[in-house]
């Protein structure tokens, strides 16, 4: 004949069972990072050190565009095309006296639209003004020309013309050619600075296992400017062009 147990040695039993499973658990779980860990481990010393090499150059630009926008509004259509008319005439003029060949010109059309008027967030159905537009856009390689220009600009505005000047953008047209140059001196820095890594340590550079090439920044002189995607300021004629590597190299000990 079995003699049941009681609650209590039952609770304690479940107690007991509960305590077992969670050592296990916990058991496995530190042998798992321990193993992990130790891959970790072999990982970084199979793949040596990572150095970043860097490089630059002062560039001029070589390339200018620049658009000027004429807009205006009035209370007829007609008027507004007209008067869009007679101040690109009057730009166009100021631009080509200036020493700009009209070839270098590009003309847009002619854009119209009636300003409506809106009362309490609904439209009235009624047409305020006209509103025309005419861009102007000027492509050169004279860039001293075009900065001259831009700065004068100032004359033609007092004489009544409605002209928006965003100022001309500047471009380098050789740097393709600048790339192969500025990688191969970043690779060089990359070089020493792994040199004088591993030199502190008592150890020396080896081969190189892996390269990756990060992206130019084209910026003002002397800025300190960087974006994960890469730059490149149109503002000025004097830029700075910035090159990095990212190195890879084994390790020997001495």
């Amino acid at each position: 004949m079995t003699i049941p147990e009681s609650p209590i040695i039952q609770i304690e039993r479940r107690k007991a069972i509960a305590l077992f499973a969670s050592v296990l658990i916990l058991a496995v779980a530190l042998f798992g990072g321990l193993v992990k860990i130790g891959w970790g481990i072999s990982a970084r010393t199979d793949s040596g050190i990572v150095v970043t090499g860097s490089a630059r150059t002062e560039a001029v630009a070589d390339n200018a565009v620049w658009t000027l926008s004429v807009s205006l509004s009035r209370p007829k259509v007609a008027d507004a095309v007209s008067k869009v008319g007679s101040d690109v005439e009057a730009v166009t003029k100021y631009l080509t006296d200036g020493g700009i060949p009209s070839e270098a010109l590009t003309l847009g059309p002619v854009s119209t639209y009636g300003q409506e008027e809106w009362v309490n967030g609904n439209s009235t159905g009624r047409i305020l003004n006209y509103r025309a537009s005419r861009d102007v856009t000027v492509r050169t390689k004279d860039v001293e020309l075009v900065s001259k220009l831009s700065q004068g600009i100032g004359s033609i505005l007092q004489s009544g013309v409605n002209v928006n000047n965003y100022g001309p953008q500047y471009y380098i047209s050789t740097l393709a050619e600048l790339r192969p140059q500025l990688l191969e001196e970043a690779m060089k820095d990359a070089k020493v600075r792994a040199d004088a890594i591993t030199k502190a340590v008592g150890s020396h550079v080896g081969v190189v296992t892996g390269v990756k090439s990060g992206v130019f920044q084209v910026t003002t002189p002397d800025s300190t400017m960087t974006s994960d995607g890469g730059a490149y300021d149109t503002t000025t004629i004097k830029k700075t062009v910035t090159s990095t590597v990212s190195v890879t190299f084994t390790v020997n000990n001495d």
